[in-house]
């Protein structure tokens, strides 16, 4: 989840002097800073691991049909990690080509990485793995660019829900569409609704976490208090329709973002039950 808006400017300002100031408090990382403390579990994180004991309770969010949906992005890679999602690409550069592929990246047609005839979302190209996130709050709320679309002036606190889905990008026109998931204005039973969220890539891994994004560590830690539901299986979408896509939606969205570093440590971590 990417994109802070002023409205919680000084959540996010309070969270970092906090750290900062207990920094001699902390438990050692696993790269050699100061682990966050006192804050909710963090995400990303390998969803075939159920450990955690991060202490932090909030209550899960109602499913995403009870909720509106406010922001849709994608990042380069996956920011978690999974069976079908464990090919490590590294750390990146600022979040940029770091995060995990999927399996079925290494074995694709010739046909299927065919590039496009364009330049499509600001360098995405056929084999890459994308990871997206549909954003839901408990705010009264219409969707648009960043997390700043999930909340208000008069509801600063909602309860957000993250869906989530990992795809390979193939150049296939059979392939399922990515606009077929996007949002068009469609309102149901009165919540703001994506036409469809993805199916048959197994249940959907449900955890408490909080906000990603290539701007949060272990060290500097997100307060922001999210329900995931991570699918554990990669899908497929075409990469024209993805094209098309960033060329212009509500969102604002037209690149894919950089990835959060793996979360590993358990005190950083809710249990997944």
């Amino acid at each position: 989840m990417i994109s802070i808006t002023r409205t919680i400017f000084i959540v996010l300002t309070l969270g970092t002097l906090f750290t900062t100031a207990m920094a001699s408090d902390h438990p050692q990382a696993e790269n050699g800073g100061a682990a966050c403390e006192g804050y909710g579990p963090q995400t990303p994180r390998d969803i075939d691991n159920v450990t955690g004991t991060n202490k932090r309770i909030f209550a899960t969010a109602p499913g995403f049909k009870d909720l509106n949906l406010c922001n849709i992005h994608f990042h380069n890679n996956a920011e978690h990690k999974a069976k079908d999602f464990s090919i490590y690409a590294g750390e990146g550069e600022h979040g940029h080509g770091g995060g995990y592929q999927c399996s079925m990246s290494k074995s694709l047609s010739k046909a299927e990485l065919t590039p496009p005839k364009e330049k499509v979302c600001k360098g995405l190209k056929p084999g890459d793995t994308i990871e997206v996130h549909w954003v839901y709050t408990s705010c009264d709320t219409k969707p648009g660019h960043g997390l700043g679309s999930c909340l208000s002036a008069a509801c600063v606190n909602p309860s957000l829900r993250v869906e989530t889905q990992v795809f390979t990008v193939v150049n296939d026109s059979s392939a399922p569409d990515f606009n077929d998931l996007t949002y068009s204005g469609n309102v149901v039973n009165g919540y703001h609704q994506a036409k469809a969220l993805p199916a048959g890539t197994g249940k959907p891994v449900e955890f408490m976490g909080s906000t990603t994004g290539p701007k949060y560590t272990e060290q500097q830690c997100s307060p922001m208090q999210v329900t995931w539901s991570v699918r554990p299986q990669c899908g497929k979408v075409d990469i024209n329709s993805l094209g098309k896509w960033c060329k212009g939606n509500v969102f604002k969205e037209d690149h894919a973002h950089g990835v959060r570093k793996l979360v590993t440590n358990p005190k950083l971590l809710s249990e997944i039950k």
